[in-house]
């Protein structure tokens, strides 16, 4: 089987700073082994991502490799949240989409102002719905199960209320905002709302909320400690429907590794974070069918201004090549990564990657 490459909006590797958990090298073999042509970068890195150099140079260190990167740059100066960043520099640089990696701005101004800005060269502003006073300390989703393991807990509340305020921001400035990620019911509402008004708001959900529940952390395994945490059953089926009827743009496999130093602790000492490249097709194989899987893996290229060659004659071959047949258990013979922090292991996924091909450059899977 053949499709156009498929395309992951949220992915974070350890370069620069954290060579550790993923060097880029290694990281952009993985997205390519496991059928993704590109991938957005998250600013996920120390220092920030926070100039035209930064920008510039990690895209032409990695031009070379068959996944192509592309950069979500820092909204702030060193992503603190106080000062705008240099967007037009970045933009011009090759920044793809700005925004400060699992923060919500405590100025609301500084997201305005950025929302406004951008709209000088269409540019993308990407929302972190996470207020931090609400899931400071928080270890899972506020629920049944938090209550009965006795963790202190972050409620729906913690996503809703920034989604609320920034979704007012981008209907007063009309400009164009992407949300990293959706955990909840409520939240897809207000999503579905906003569409319904016109405003240009894209999102996406991770594989692993579409795949998981709080019940999985019942045994205090780490694995699946991630951010946004994973919420309840209902939460999980409104997802789902979600991206079936187009209100939910795009899935992610929110793609976070973390080094043995900071996964392999007591459960509350932890950190949040899985890695996700190598599961995601197969993941999905479990819920939804063939053509809406490879639907879901390739239709978020349009938000983020990325070509999508297709199999037009003439183009630049951009493809991955899978097959939907057969099952097999997910486990660590199937990690590429550095890091092993996986959710997925364990996992019965279908189907299998055999690699993906941009321009002349194949990278195969076996």
């Amino acid at each position: 089987h053949l499709s156009s490459g498929w395309f992951d909006p949220s992915v974070s590797f350890g370069e620069p700073g954290y060579e550790e958990r993923e060097p880029l090298s290694n990281g952009l073999i993985t997205a390519a082994k496991s059928g993704f042509t590109h991938i957005v970068l998250n600013p996920d890195t120390h220092p920030a991502l926070d100039s035209f150099t930064d920008v510039s140079h990690l895209l032409q260190n990695t031009n070379k490799y068959t996944t192509a990167l592309h950069v979500s740059a820092s909204l702030s100066e060193g992503s603190k949240g106080t000062n705008l960043a240099p967007l037009f520099e970045m933009h011009k640089a090759g920044a793809v989409a700005f925004g400060d990696f699992n923060q919500t701005p405590e100025n609301p101004n500084l997201l305005r102002i950025a929302l406004d800005y951008v709209q000088s060269f269409d540019g993308l502003i990407q929302a972190y719905p996470i207020d931090y006073s609400l899931s400071k300390n928080g270890q899972m989703h506020e629920g049944e199960v938090s209550t009965h393991l006795g963790l202190k807990a972050i409620p729906n509340v913690a996503e809703t209320i920034c989604l609320a305020r920034d979704i007012q921001l981008l209907e007063y400035t009309q400009g164009r905002m992407h949300i990293p990620y959706l955990s909840s019911a409520e939240s897809l509402e207000m999503i579905r709302t906003a569409k319904k008004k016109g405003l240009k708001i894209s999102c996406s959900v991770p594989i692993a909320h579409l795949h998981a529940t709080d019940e999985n952390l019942i045994d205090f395994d780490a694995n699946f400690k991630i951010i946004p945490p994973l919420r309840s059953s209902e939460d999980q089926r409104a997802l789902r429907e979600g991206l079936l009827d187009g209100t939910i743009d795009m899935v992610t496999s929110l793609h976070q590794p973390l080094n043995p130093e900071l996964k392999d602790l007591e459960f509350v000492r932890s950190k949040e974070g899985s890695v996700g490249l190598e599961a995601a097709f197969g993941v999905l194989l479990n819920y939804f069918p063939l053509d809406k899987t490879i639907a879901f893996l390739t239709r978020g290229k349009t938000a983020f201004k990325i070509q999508d060659s297709g199999f037009e004659i003439g183009k630049m071959a951009d493809l991955t090549l899978f097959t939907p047949k057969g099952s097999k258990t997910f486990d660590l013979s199937h990690l590429h990564s550095t890091s092993k922090n996986c959710l997925f292991l364990g996992s019965i996924i279908k189907g299998s990657v055999y690699g993906s091909l941009r321009g002349k450059s194949f990278q195969q899977n076996y």
